[in-house]
């Protein structure tokens, strides 16, 4: 792949818009792309292109074993955390088996009460509010988006309350794909290997000892996998879903009704965010069963294909006027698409967990306000997960609930 584009570098982080668009220009739909270590794969930027490979699970498979490279993958590369070898967890596994999983991990979730989801997710941000609410000023990524849905997700699936900090620096970490990678997908693990031991010993009303009760016979590892996996999607994409969706209305007219008062505003920025700005950039991926062709590409077999969520989400083909608002159309990307997407239960989780933390800000802080200039804004330098290394806001100062009620 002599032609290939290096998958990273600061464009991903300052212009990925402007990218996507150069690489449809000079590559067509499906792009040529390096990894890390010089590792080829193509980068399927093409709406219809990603519905084709994310429809046909036969032809193009989540068996990352199907893999032609992985002579080539030293043991410490960084991204082994985003594309597992030999990984028993839902991602990777096909069929039958992936059928009965998807259905254990649903079941587990939608037993989840959403009055109550609600309740502690409000809890939660008001705690996290709370926290910066008198001083006037705060960094709404640093202490509040990145913190929110993993203290949500943790008390859900039955983890102690002060485990929350650990695991939002080794999600972030993994998520991020460099040298820290492995030693967060390491603290992961064992923390989430201690609440499967201890909840198969004494469950309790939480969505671990719901996922240990199925009946498909699972094994503990394989909870621990899948947990692994939940935690890793439930957690950044939502932190980083209410950071861009408060940027949005902070800085575009057409969402000011949001910060005073206005709650259609919300869920519009929120959808808008999903196709112009989606948290889930690019994601490793499918593997093709024999060779074929995709995008007028020829594809060997076990080549990778990444799916570039945002990159079909602008493609020209379907938003041809892409000044205009989207409204309730929700045929992007950003939740995957197939029978490995995200599974339904689990985005209506992230759904409230994102709506009530992005309301509760513009309840407890009506006057919010930018405190640095828009442009000034940096994202960042992963092509994975689109997400603000920081947001400044200001806001007349208020008092704190204390843990009363609203």
């Amino acid at each position: 792949m002599s032609e290939a584009v290096p998958l990273g570098g600061p464009r991903f982080q300052t212009e990925p818009a402007c990218l996507y668009r150069e690489m449809r220009r000079d590559h067509g739909s499906v792009v040529p792309v390096e990894l890390d270590g010089g590792i080829p794969a193509w980068l399927v930027l093409g709406y219809r292109e990603l519905h084709q490979v994310t429809g046909d699970p036969a032809l193009f498979s989540r068996d990352s074993e199907l893999w032609n490279q992985w002579e080539n993958i030293p043991e410490d590369w960084p991204l082994l955390p985003m594309i597992g070898h030999r990984q028993p967890s839902i991602l990777y596994t096909v069929g039958e088996r992936h059928r009965q999983r998807a259905a254990m991990i649903s079941n587990a979730l939608e037993s989840v009460d959403p009055f109550e989801l609600r309740r502690q997710a409000e809890r939660f941000a008001d705690e996290l509010i709370d926290t910066v609410c008198l001083s006037g000023e705060a960094d709404l990524v640093a202490q509040y988006s990145s913190l929110l849905p993993v203290r949500v997700l943790a008390h859900l699936y039955g983890f102690p309350d002060d485990e929350g900090p650990g695991l939002v620096t080794a999600l972030n970490d993994m998520i991020d794909g460099r040298e820290r990678a492995l030693a967060g997908q390491s603290h992961l693990a064992s923390s989430v290997a201690r609440l499967v031991a201890d909840r198969t010993e004494k469950p309790a009303d939480d969505v671990v000892s719901r996922m240990l009760a199925d009946d498909s016979g699972f094994t503990a590892e394989e909870i621990v996998q899948d947990l692994m996996v939940m935690m890793a999607a439930g957690h950044q994409p939502t932190a980083d879903w209410i950071g861009n969706s408060l940027r949005l209305m902070l800085t575009d007219d057409r969402f000011a009704a949001s910060l005073f008062g206005g709650r259609n505003s919300v869920a519009e920025a929120m959808n808008e965010v999903l196709w112009e700005d989606t948290p889930t950039q690019n994601v490793a991926g499918r593997w093709a069963a024999r060779d074929t062709h995709v995008g007028g590409r020829r594809v060997r077999a076990g080549d990778l294909l990444l799916l570039g969520l945002q990159g079909a989400n602008s493609d020209p083909q379907v938003r041809t006027d892409a000044s205009a608002l989207t409204g309730g159309n929700n045929a992007h990307f950003s939740f995957g698409h197939g029978e490995h997407r995200c599974p339904f239960p689990a985005q209506e989780i992230a759904e409230v967990i994102a709506r009530t933390g992005i309301e509760v800000v513009l309840d407890r802080l009506p006057d919010i306000d930018l405190a640095v200039p828009a442009g000034s804004l940096t994202r960042r330098p992963s092509p994975w997960l689109r997400g603000l290394t920081e947001l400044p806001v200001r806001f007349t100062s208020t008092p704190a609930l204390g843990g009363t009620s609203r």
